[in-house]
Formats: structure tokens, C-alpha cells, sequence
């Protein structure tokens, strides 16, 4: 009998590799750049073509490789961070087993390019699916150039696999995010289809920050700075009021390498826990420094998660820190437009103490003295002697008793009886004739409240077999979803002009999601006047949109579309629609007048489909006259 156990040949095994190492064009960019970072770089350059898909380029000034290193750096387990398996705990570089090269050659086109700074000479090597196709001597600068071209080549279903260039573009933004972020030393440089998309000198992680995330970030940001025996902690977190609805600017570095932790985003939220609004996320960009042998990073694939030897020490020491530097915060004078300052104590007050008061009173009063001024007061006393009013008989002396002045002349011209006589203080009132009602039994009837909210969650409405029990947080999402919807395909939605313009500052990866849904968001109603690289200009809104709710809506909208825009419009102005109708839906918790109820009942049973929500939840429910008569009757 044959043996059915056989090893896989090298072509193989590298595209099984591959599969672990490089899901998409942005695995291939942490790769490179990380790579580039352990060369010791200082001026890194990232070129991408058809987000990734054609082209991915890594130019470094690094230390470069020689002949062999070149050769060898392409076989499988090839690694010069490791000599040992003990020096898995104790690593202080990127990219350490030895796969990435060699997985990324043997699904793509890929050319390098290196040479040390002391030789005269470098090495061009040129792979095609872990086939050596050409290996020459050539004339190149210090460093290392990588060059990745056709992606998934050999493999069509995984390249099937691949999103719009849009969602990989997008994440190629990530990885070079959190890459630059870690290094803010090093020089980046980022092209993507020819556009300079950004340039970052080397600066301050301060700095650096500000470069990715736009100018108004530096406002929002509060430096957090703690060193202890077990971690050493610096970095910036948001001010409260500056909190989004996503999580998208959210950053945990551990020895300069990006790692995704919930155990420790839930310290960073209790930190926050009594000035933050319900469903609000803050920005945070923290950098954890702690001994190597405390940690293993071997746990993941993509290296992005971490295990520590003391999780619950770290939770207490990062929840402390950045609960101290709010604290300080708080307590800092700040420049505050809205306070009165007749409260504040005038500077040359500042060191004057205060006066005790002295009381004066005067020993001649006597309130049972009869009604006349006392000469006896002292200039400085408190007590002033009102004189007593007037009667009122007294406000008509000079008044003529001529009813005509003041009832009109026409009607009273003839009439000398003395009903309308102020000396006899009698008046005559002509009584009203009471009439028939304007509305008939039936109409009263219809004018009875037919609504009725419940818990200010549900709006009961009675219905001939029943009741009808509507959630009105997802009644108003579906009245809206549809309302959107129907303005985005007909494109004509009506809008309402700013007396002043709105004026948003978004980061670059921001903006450019913003400028895809362009068109989409003028179809619902946004009017652009103008857009910049950092902030865009609304001069007109959406009529069902308050002026305080677009920095709201438009930041839902970026949080929900995080992850991808849809290809097609359609899908496209669906997943808009249904992000705008959650921000502006009435919430749980919100009062509702009798007119709202009704027209939001009658909203509802207008659209298409009433029944479910736009994220497929019900909106109502039915309770039969039947279904309450068995209830009493257990």
C-alpha cells in the first residue's frame, strides 16, 4: 500500500504561507514597512498603484543587504532578528519569522533592490511565484527598494476575494497610520497613483498627530505621562466634549508595535466613566514601554494582539494615569467665551482681605410713632419712611363722568340714565347668547385623542381589533430611511440656506471618504461650498436636519462607512440613507405631542414597508381585543 502522508512541494507550502501572512495589498504594506523600520531607516517611502492592487513599493535609506542576504531573505524561515527560540521573549523588532518575503514572492511579481553603504555595488533580483527570473549587479543608492506588482497573480479567487480599491485604499491607510505613528522620528512619505497623499517630516508624536488627523486635533488632545517600575506610559487622549460616535482614532502601541487590546480599551473608558455621553468613543494615541520578557507577541498571525504577564496591574496603572490627566484638565483655566465675568474677582483684589461689615441702627425708631417723617435719621441709615398711597377714587377726580369718552358716542348718545354711572358703581352687562355647538356628536368624537405615548418608548394607537404598540425610535427610522432614499434616486431634495457657513475639519483618509460620498450627500439635501485638504465648508442642510446635528450626522456617517463603501450607487446611497435615519431618528426617552404621535402613526403606515425597520427590526406590534381577554382570564 502507497503512503498516503507526503510533504508538500516548496511552491505549495509557500502559497498555503501566503494565505496566513497576506490577506489583502494592506498586509503586504505592514510587511515592507516594518521591515524597512528594522533596517533602521530614516526616510521611508510608500508608492502604491490601483490601491495596491497593481503596485506596492518600498524605498528605505536603511542599512541594505548584501549578495547572499538578498538571495537567502526570499526562503522560508530566513530571519535576522532570531538566532534562538529565547529570543522570542526578548524582541525589540517588527517582522521576526521569516515568512513575509517569501509568502509575498510566491503569489506576486516582487523586485528588490539593495545595496550597503559601503559597497559600490548592489543587488537587483527580480521573482515571479518563488521562480528566480533574474539576479544583477547594478548601480543603486544606499538601502533597499521593494517592489511588489499583480498581487494575487497566480491565484484569481483570491484576488475575486479583493474589496473596491476604495475599502483597500482604505486600509492601506491604516497599516501606514499605525506604522508612522509608532516612529514619528522617521520621515514618510506616502503616493498613491501619482498624488502626493502625505509627507511627514520627522517631529514630535505631538506632531505627528496633528500632521495625520488635521490641524484642529491639537486642541482636543491631553498629554498622559506615568513611569512605574512595571510600565513606562506617555501619549495624548481627547478632551470629553471632542468624543465621536466611531472608533476610529483609537491607538495602543507596546514597544513602538501597534496592538489591538479590549482588556485595556475598557481601562481607557472607565477612565472616562461619568463625563462621557452614552455611545461617545475618545481618541486616544497611548504608547506602553515594558520590559520584553513580560510580554509574548507570538499569539496572533498579524502580531497585532499581545499577552501580558500582569493585565490586571496595567489595567489599574492606565486607568489611573488617564484618569489623573482629565483631572488636570479639569481643573486648568481655560479660555471660556460663555462665562460671566462679573463672577470672576478682579485682579487687584487678588491679594486684599476681606472687610467685616458694620451695622448701624438707629435708636430713635419707633414703628408705633405716628405717620410722619422723624427728623432724627442719621444720613446713613437703612430705614426710609414710605408715604402711604393714594386711594384710587382719588386717580378720576379730574375725570368727567361722560360716558361717550369712554364708551363712544354713537352708541350712548341718547341714553341719559345713569346704568353706566361711576358715582353709583353700578355696571350693566349685556349677557352673551348661548348658542349651539359649532361641532356635531360625531366630529367631538373624532377630535379625541387616538394616541397615546407609554414610557416615552411606545406610541399605543387603538385599531377596530385591537391596539397597535409602535416603537418610535424605529417607526422614525423607517419614515426617514425612505424619505432619504427617495430624495437621493430622484435627486431632488430640498435644502435649507446657513445665515453662516459650517466649517468641519476632518483627517486626510477622512476626506477622502467624504469626496466619494459627495455627490450622494448633495442629493439629500448638503450644499459644499467649498472643500479644502483639511476641513470642508456647508453653506445648506437637509430641511429635517437642525444645524447642531451635521457635525453629528456626518461623524456617524464616516464611522459606519469605516469599514467600506459599497461599489455601487445603489448600495452606496442605501447604507447613507440608513446611517442618516439612526442619527436623526427621535430616540428612546424623547416626548412626543399628540400631533407628533399621530403624524409619526401616520408616517409609518405610508412607507412601503412599514412593518421592519431599515436594519430589518420590527417596528410594531398588534394586540387583539381577543389576545387581552385571555390574559384576564387566567
Amino acid at each position: 500500500m502507497s503512503s498516503i502522508i507526503q510533504l508538500l512541494p516548496d511552491h505549495v507550502a509557500n502559497q498555503i504561507a501566503a494565505g496566513e501572512v497576506v490577506q489583502r495589498p494592506a498586509s503586504v504594506v505592514k510587511e515592507l514597512l516594518e521591515n524597512a523600520v528594522d533596517a533602521k531607516a530614516t526616510d521611508i517611502k510608500l508608492i502604491i498603484k490601483d490601491a495596491g492592487k497593481s503596485l506596492v513599493q518600498v524605498i528605505d535609506n536603511g542599512s541594505g543587504m548584501n549578495v547572499t542576504d538578498a538571495r537567502l531573505c526570499f526562503e522560508r524561515h530566513a530571519t535576522s532578528k532570531i538566532r534562538q527560540a529565547e529570543d522570542l521573549f526578548s524582541l525589540n523588532t517588527k517582522g521576526f519569522r521569516g515568512e513575509a518575503l517569501a509568502s509575498i514572492a510566491a503569489i506576486a511579481h516582487m523586485e528588490m533592490k539593495t545595496k550597503l553603504e559601503q559597497e559600490e555595488l548592489g543587488t537587483h533580483i527580480v521573482i515571479e511565484g518563488s521562480k528566480f527570473m533574474s539576479q544583477d549587479v547594478a548601480v543603486l543608492p544606499k538601502g533597499t527598494s521593494f517592489a511588489v506588482k499583480n498581487l494575487f497573480f497566480n491565484i484569481p479567487a483570491r484576488r475575486n476575494f479583493l474589496k473596491s480599491d476604495t475599502v483597500e485604499y482604505r486600509h492601506i491607510i491604516d497599516e501606514f497610520q499605525r506604522v508612522a505613528l509608532a516612529h514619528p522620528k522617521i520621515h514618510f512619505t506616502f503616493y498613491h497613483n501619482g498624488s502626493d497623499m502625505y509627507n511627514l517630516p520627522p517631529s514630535s508624536l505631538r506632531q505627528r498627530i496633528v500632521n495625520f488627523f488635521g490641524g484642529k486635533t491639537n486642541e482636543k488632545l491631553v498629554p498622559v505621562v506615568e513611569d512605574t517600575e512595571m510600565m513606562n506610559i506617555q501619549g495624548f487622549v481627547s478632551k470629553p466634549e471632542f468624543a465621536k460616535k466611531s472608533r476610529g482614532e483609537q491607538f495602543f502601541f507596546v514597544n513602538d508595535r501597534f496592538i489591538k487590546s479590549p482588556y485595556l480599551h475598557h481601562a481607557v473608558m472607565a477612565a472616562y466613566e461619568g463625563i462621557l455621553k452614552d455611545g461617545s468613543q475618545p481618541s486616544y494615541y497611548l504608547y506602553l514601554t515594558v520590559p520584553p520578557n513580560t510580554i509574548d507577541i507570538n499569539i496572533h498571525p498579524t502580531k497585532t494582539e499581545i499577552k501580558f504577564d500582569n493585565e490586571s496591574a496595567m489595567y489599574a496603572i492606565l486607568r489611573a494615569s488617564i484618569k489623573h490627566s482629565l483631572g488636570q484638565f479639569n481643573v486648568a483655566p481655560v479660555l471660556d467665551f460663555e462665562r460671566d465675568a462679573n463672577l470672576d474677582t478682579p485682579y487687584h483684589y487678588k491679594n486684599l482681605e476681606g472687610e467685616v461689615p458694620t451695622i448701624q441702627i438707629d435708636t430713635n425708631f419707633n414703628p408705633f410713632a405716628e405717620e410722619k417723617p422723624s427728623k432724627s435719621y442719621s444720613s446713613s441709615s437703612s430705614y426710609k419712611r414710605v408715604e402711604p398711597a393714594a386711594t384710587w377714587e382719588s386717580l378720576y377726580v379730574d375725570v368727567k363722568h361722560d360716558t361717550s369718552a369712554v364708551f363712544g358716542r354713537n352708541e350712548f348718545a341718547s341714553s341719559n340714565n345713569n346704568d353706566f354711572s361711576f358715582e353709583n358703581n353700578e355696571f350693566a352687562f349685556e349677557n352673551e347668547e348661548v348658542t349651539s355647538s359649532l361641532f356635531n356628536d360625531e366630529e367631538v368624537e373624532q377630535t379625541v385623542q387616538r394616541t397615546y405615548q407609554i414610557h416615552k418608548k411606545y406610541i399605543v394607537s387603538p385599531i377596530k381589533s385591537g391596539m397597535v404598540i409602535i416603537d418610535q425610535n424605529r417607526a422614525h427610522q423607517r419614515v426617514l430611511y425612505e424619505q432619504f432614499l427617495v430624495n437621493m434616486t430622484v435627486q431632488h431634495a430640498s435644502s435649507q440656506q446657513l445665515l453662516f457657513p459650517i466649517n468641519l475639519f476632518y483627517s486626510t483618509s477622512e476626506m477622502e471618504l467624504i469626496a466619494e460620498l459627495q455627490q450622494s450627500l448633495v442629493n439629500t439635501g448638503f450644499v459644499f461650498e467649498d472643500s479644502n485638504p483639511d476641513h470642508i465648508v456647508i453653506s445648506g442642510i437637509p430641511v429635517n436636519i437642525t444645524e447642531s446635528e451635521v457635525a453629528v450626522v456626518l461623524d456617524q456617517l464616516l464611522g459606519d462607512l469605516h469599514n467600506g463603501i459599497p461599489e455601487n450607487s445603489f448600495s452606496q446611497n442605501d447604507t447613507i440613507a440608513k446611517s442618516m435615519a439612526k442619527s436623526l431618528a427621535v430616540k428612546t426617552g424623547a416626548y412626543l405631542t399628540e400631533k407628533e404621535q399621530e403624524n409619526l402613526v401616520n408616517g409609518l403606515f405610508a412607507c412601503k414597508d412599514p412593518n421592519v425597520s431599515p436594519f430589518q427590526k420590527p417596528t410594531f406590534i398588534t394586540m387583539r381585543v381577543e389576545d387581552l381577554d385571555k390574559k384576564f382570564a387566567l
